[in-house]
């Protein structure tokens, strides 16, 4: 095997079982044996853990940003609408099977105290969605602060969903948002 193809497997194994049972309940040789790659490919391409943690939180975080941001583009016409659209794709996400939670609150729950690179891409992704929220609100010409407000919004559905393994706290983050963006239309 590759090691392009190991990679992918071992990614595949390990955004799959990091999701399921959390960073640190899941070892190396966990992800060896449900991926099928051997433990020296395996270093070979991810030498340490740390840095296949880091690898799974980088590739979810480009996966994330370019669905929201294609949902938005296809589902709705204006910033009003593509903000409400968030909370939509959530609702989705949300009621996926075996959806635990955001992975990079999660990731940060377990990890962040200690592991600063985690920490960093956790907060590098949280901002890029507060930033994305920001272009539409800046779009209806909104206050700054309510591109914060949406954020918090969808990440606290987020971990309400994640805790609860219902998909109602999108709908309840989107009728919220509905009431913010209509107290700041001009």
């Amino acid at each position: 095997m590759d090691a392009e193809t190991a990679g992918l497997k071992v990614l595949d194994t390990a955004e799959r079982l990091f999701g399921e049972r959390g960073v640190q309940a899941v070892g190396m040789d966990a992800i060896r044996s449900a991926s099928g790659v051997s433990l020296k490919r395996l270093y070979q391409v991810f030498p340490s853990k740390d840095l296949l943690v880091e690898a799974v939180l980088k590739r979810r975080d480009e996966a994330v940003r370019g669905s929201l941001t294609a949902h938005g583009a296809r589902v709705a016409d204006g910033p009003y609408e593509r903000v409400l659209a968030v909370f939509d794709w959530l609702a989705d996400w949300f009621a996926e099977p075996g959806f635990r939670g955001c992975a990079f609150i999660n990731a940060f729950g377990e990890l962040g105290g200690v592991t600063p690179s985690v920490a960093a891409i956790a907060r590098d992704h949280k901002e890029a969605v507060r930033s994305y929220l920001a272009e539409q609100t800046d779009a209806l010409g909104a206050p700054r602060d309510l591109a914060d407000q949406l954020a918090l919004l969808a990440n606290g559905a987020m971990a309400i969903a994640g805790i609860t393994g219902s998909a109602e706290p999108a709908a309840q983050a989107k009728a919220a948002a509905r009431v913010l963006l209509d107290a700041a239309r001009p």
